[in-house]
Order: C-alpha cells, then structure tokens, then sequence
C-alpha cells in the first residue's frame, strides 16, 4: 500500500525544517562509531578499573573481541513498574556468557511515580526527572566501554529520558526492555466511580482506599492507557523494543525468555559483527512520524507530546505541534482502552494489540514500512507476535482479525475518523487536548472563567459549593518554569461530577493532565505560560473562554484583554521543600511545553 498523502506531506515537512539539524547530528554519530570498540581507546590504567569486577571475563573484554552490553537500569523495589527489573541483569548476564558476550550494569537512573506523587510537592520534580534521567543514563555511558545498550524502564518519564540519552549516545546500538503491565485488578470504571463518590462526599476514604488497592494490586505498569502504556507502545511503533513484547506481564516464562532474547539481540547488532544497527539510523523522521501515528491511532497519553518533541530534538529531528495535529486528523482511533473505553491493557493485547494495529496501519498507508528497527529493516516484523517454543521465543504470524472489535477494530472501521489528541490555537496561545475520551456533546465549551492558581484552590472552591454554574476553570502559574508543571490529575474526579450534574465544564492550563486524562474537556499545555508572558495571566473571571476541540481553537472574548497588567503570583513556596531547592536551574533554564518543555535538549 502507497503512504497516505497526508503523512507523505508531514514527514517531507519535518525532514525538510530537520535538514539542518540531522546532518549534523549524523555527522557526529559517524565520527564516533567509527573510532571502533570504545574500550579500545582506554589505557590500561582505565580498563583495568572497568574490568576489575568482571572475573573470567577480562581476558576477552581487554582483547575487544568481544562484545560487551551497558545495562541502564531503572530498577528500584517500590514501584510496581519497576520492581520486576531486579531479576533483569542477571538474566541478560547469562545471556550475554551463553552467547559470546558480556554483560556490566552500567548505572542506574531514578524513576519517580506519578501516582505516589500525584496532587503532592514531589510531582513539580516530575517533569524535570526525564532530564535527570538523560543525564544519569549519560553518566553511565561515559564510561566508554560498551559495543551496545540495554535499557531498563517502562513508565512516564524514565522512557523519555532514557531515549534522549541513546539518541546522544546514537552510535551505540540500543534495545529497550520492557517490564509489562500488572494482571488486570479492579475494572478501571469501577475505580473512577468510587473517586467521584468520594469526591462529592458520598464515600469515605476507607471506601477510596481499598478501591485503589485493588486497582493497583502487583507488579508491572498500571493497567490504564496512561503515559507508561503509552510509552510501551511507542517503543514498539519506533523498532526498539521487540516485536510483540511490550504487554507481556511481568514474571511469566514468555517475559523471561523476551528478556533472553533482547540481550542476544544486543550482542548482534553491535559493530563487531556484521549487522550494525547504532541507534541513530533508527531514530529518523520517519520512525518519529510512525510513533506519532501509534500515540493518535490508540487514543496516547498527552504527555507523549511532550516528550517526543524533546526526545526527536536529542536526535536531530525538529517536530512541531502542527504536525502531530495534522498526523492525529489522518489517522483512525482504533483503540477503546480506558480511559477511553472500559478495557485495561491486558484485554487490548488479547485483542490483538500492536502487532493487529501495526498490520492494519501499514496496509492503510498510515505507517513508514521500510524503518530500520532493532529486529531488521521495515516495520513488518512488527506484525508478528511471539510464541514460546521449546523454551525459546518464536516469532509467528500474529490474528489479522480484531478478537474483540468492542476494544480494537480495523483502520477501516475505527471508532472514530481522527485519532485521540488535536492542537488548540488561539489568542490564549497554543495547548493540546485529548478528545478520544471526551463525548461529542462535551468538545465545545463556551462559559465564563474561573481563575486560579493552583488545583487546591479549585478543591477548595468545589467544596465550597462555588463551581455549580458552567464554568471554564483556568488553572494558571502551573508551566514549566513557574514550578516544573505537576500534573492536574487531582481535578478530573471533580470536574467528572460537574459534568455529571449537566454543568458545561473545561479545563484550561498552562500545566499538564495525566496520560489518564478523563471525559471532561481539558486544553493543557497552553504556552506561553503565564510566568513566560502568556495572555493567560491576563484573564479574569468571568472572561467568557471558548474551547472548540473541533476546531482546534481556544479563545478568551473578553474585549482589550491585551491591554490589562498581568497577573502575578506569590511562587516563593515552589522553591523548597522535597528536593524543589535542587531544580532552581531547571526552572530558571527550561523551554516551553510546546518545544518539549526541555532543559538537555
């Protein structure tokens, strides 16, 4: 099948503004690789402090005959998410001895958890963690002594940085290894409605609690479409994971043996044999395009949109909102996976999964088919699901039929024309929503503004029985450099009871959502912010706002708001207290959300 027009037009339009900016990069990545194994350059001074800890394996490692695997882990025991990774070197380890190779854990980078952190102090160090996480990966690396990367992560920010790193380091040849999600606990829906029954007072935070603990009840990803779901499913889209391993649960006997398999991958592609594969050749404007088309295909987190602005940046790759706008309005939504349907990730991979809609994207025309990938050249092998066998991986021709088309139908007949996420312009600036899970009937609002700045004064005032009329609740002072932009997750479970009582409400902010974004209209990102010169700052209450998601406009009709004095706000209270005294440069240096909101990069 010929490639769509419209993905056509948008990849020859980021390949052209990019022209500049990936020559370059490329140029660099071939001067390095092709100095050869890097350990080859170390004197013996340093590879003696490199290899001292490595046992039999020094010899081959001094001779550089061998091929050695960095393992970047985000390994720690108190996320779910990221428990599973304990058993992981070990696992790559023996590999790597089995088939000829090495194996060190180069370093570890942090991984925060959105969900322990969310409405807290500790989610304004969120944003800026995929930062630190590209440096950490970077720390680890600079050691010099790898033929090839292994990278350990899975949720919202520790993928992001974990790229931005390989892309930096894009002569080394890199595969991601996911963790999986948890098995499926209580129903998503479920959980949403006992969150509102709290938020409106009909339930009592015992009632809260045990909800959530059965929600989230074992190891692995939640098992919502959020932002770690999402970034799973980028993985494999872009050729860095294997074929069919991103929703493979934790601790199985299929996982191990993906794991197995990932690590002699590693040891294949490095420039010692004859299949160099160095990330940088995957990392192109086309396989950006086709992550693109994944994220608004499946209904994606947005803060995805974010993060691959910043991560196609460390790669030489200038995208723009307009074109994931443009991408989202030629690509079908397919997928029901809550919150945009009642579905978890483990009954969208029994489904069919990627591999059914990376089959069904390609036959469209709606996906690059001849990107290099981890696997081979050509996004094929993505169509093909694994099988245990005889206690190794085989890759076998995945269903070409939907197993439930209540959660995952063809391109031909999607759930809805256009994908999940759609660029806002207007005189309040540039935003993004999320529309997959917002109703028809909810995707235009026009109602007067209510100002604030912070969640908990929206708290305070919903409590206070002061938001029963429609309503456009503007949350400002929450960007990047005003206190790293937390997440406004807190605010769906009220927002969802006002929409329920027939209140027309939306949100718009300058601050991020949750990749669980809900049912309520919510036009975040607005950039510039309100601490950068936006005209955010300039809106009072009772300013009539129109959100048109249709459209793609945002506009406060208020007449010579141009000509009011900016608010202000009193953020001296952003500036300490858990770890926020440490992130004065990030906020003081950071870009806008709609530039990737980036400090390395």
């Amino acid at each position: 099948m010929a490639l769509a027009p419209k993905i056509q037009d948008v990849t020859a339009r980021i390949v052209k503004r990019s022209a500049d900016s990936r020559a370059q990069y490329l140029d660099r990545m071939r001067r390095a690789a092709e100095d050869g194994p890097r350990r080859a350059h170390l004197t013996c001074g340093n590879q003696a402090h490199a290899f001292a800890a490595m046992g039999a394996e020094k010899a081959s490692l001094v001779e550089g005959i061998s091929p050695n695997i960095g393992i970047v882990t985000a390994y720690n025991d108190m996320l779910s998410a990221h428990q599973p990774f304990q058993r992981f070197p070990d696992l790559i380890k023996q590999t790597a001895l089995a088939n000829g190779g090495t194996a060190q854990v180069a370093g570890g980078v942090p991984a925060m958890c959105d969900g322990v952190t969310q409405g807290q102090t500790g989610m304004e160090l969120s944003l800026f963690s995929r930062d630190v996480i590209a440096l950490a990966a970077g720390v680890a690396l600079s050691h010099n002594t790898f033929d090839s990367a292994v990278y350990l992560g899975v949720c919202d920010k520790i993928v992001p940085g974990l790229i931005i790193a390989a892309a930096t380091f894009g002569y080394i040849p890199s595969i991601f290894l996911p963790a999986g999600p948890m098995p499926s606990g209580l129903p998503n829906e479920e959980k949403s409605k006992v969150r509102q029954l709290h938020a409106s007072g009909q339930v009592g935070r015992d009632k809260l609690m045990e909800a959530e603990m059965a929600s989230y009840h074992g190891p692995g990803t939640c098992t919502f479409y959020g932002t770690a779901n999402s970034n799973q499913m980028l993985m494999e889209f872009m050729g860095l994971h294997l074929p069919g391993a991103s929703f493979v649960n934790p601790d199985t006997d299929l996982r191990d043996a993906l794991t197995h398999a990932g690590a002699k991958r590693a040891l294949e592609i490095t420039n010692l044999g004859n299949d160099y594969r160095p990330v940088c050749d995957i990392l192109d404007e086309r396989t950006f395009v086709n992550g693109l088309v994944g994220l608004m295909a499946t209904g994606g987190s947005t803060n995805l949109v974010i993060h691959i602005i910043a991560m196609a940046r460390a790669a030489g790759v200038q995208l723009d909102l307009q074109d994931l706008s443009d991408i989202s309005d030629a690509t079908p939504l397919m997928a029901r996976v809550y919150p945009n349907g009642l579905a978890d990730v483990n009954h969208f991979h029994a489904a069919g999964g990627l591999t059914y809609m990376i089959g069904e994207l390609l036959d469209a025309g709606l996906l690059h088919p001849d990107t290099v990938t981890v696997m081979g050249n050509g996004l094929q092998d993505y169509t093909q699901e694994p099988k245990l066998i005889d206690g190794e991986v085989r890759w076998q021709d995945a269903p070409r039929q939907s197993q439930n088309d209540r959660i995952l139908r063809p391109a031909s007949d999607p759930f809805a024309p256009q994908g999940g996420l759609k660029q806002l312009n207007g005189n309040l600036g540039r935003g993004v929503i999320k529309i997959s899970a917002v109703a028809d009937e909810h995707q235009l609002v026009e109602a007067p503004a209510r100002v604030f700045h912070d969640q908990e004064e929206v708290k305070a005032a919903f409590k206070a029985g002061s938001l029963t009329d429609d309503c456009v609740i503007v949350v400002r002072f929450q960007g990047p450099k005003a206190n790293g932009m937390p997440e406004l997750h807190a605010l769906n479970p009220l927002m969802a009871v006002m929409q329920g009582r027939g209140q027309k409400v939306a949100l718009v902010t300058d601050g991020r959502m949750s990749g669980a974004s809900g049912k309520t209209p919510a036009a975040i990102h607005v950039s510039p912010e309100a601490l950068d010169g936006g005209l955010i700052a300039k809106v009072r209450d009772g300013d009539m706002i129109r959100l048109d998601a249709k459209a793609g406009t945002l506009q406060v009709l208020a007449e010579g708001i141009e000509d009011r004095a900016p608010a202000t706000a009193d953020l001296s209270g952003n500036t300490n207290g858990v770890g926020r005294e440490l992130f004065a440069m990030f906020r003081a240096n950071v870009g806008g959300a709609d530039t990737g909101a980036a400090v390395v990069v």
